[in-house]
C-alpha cells in the first residue's frame, strides 16, 4: 500500500519515537517507516468512503425512573464478603 505519495521520511519515525520516548535502531525505524506509510494509506481509503445522510437526533427509549423500595441494607449487606460498620468493605488500594 506504500507508494511515493505516502512516502513516510525515516527521520518523521526518529522524531515520533523521541516525543514517546522510544529507541529504535536503524532496523526498526525502516520497519515503522513502512508501517506508518501503510497507515497513512488506510486513512486515505477511509477518506474515500462516501459520507452518509445525517440521522434523526435520537430520542431517551429508557423508561422513566420510579421510586421503589430498595433492598434493606442488612440483607444487601448478607451478600458481601466483608462489611464494616453498615457499608461494603473492599480490599485496601496503595
Amino acid at each position: 500500500m506504500s507508494d511515493t505519495e505516502n512516502a513516510v521520511e525515516p527521520e518523521e519515525v526518529r522524531h515520533v519515537a523521541q516525543l514517546a520516548r522510544i529507541d529504535l535502531d536503524d532496523e526498526e525505524v525502516d520497519r515503522f517507516t513502512d508501517k506508518f506509510a501503510d497507515i497513512l494509506g488506510y486513512f486515505e481509503t477511509l477518506d474515500e468512503v462516501p459520507e452518509v445522510d445525517e440521522e434523526e437526533e435520537l430520542a431517551n427509549v429508557m423508561r422513566p425512573d420510579e421510586v421503589r423500595d430498595s433492598l434493606p441494607q442488612e440483607e444487601a449487606l448478607d451478600n458481601a464478603p466483608e462489611s464494616e460498620d453498615g457499608y461494603f468493605k473492599g480490599p485496601n488500594v496503595s
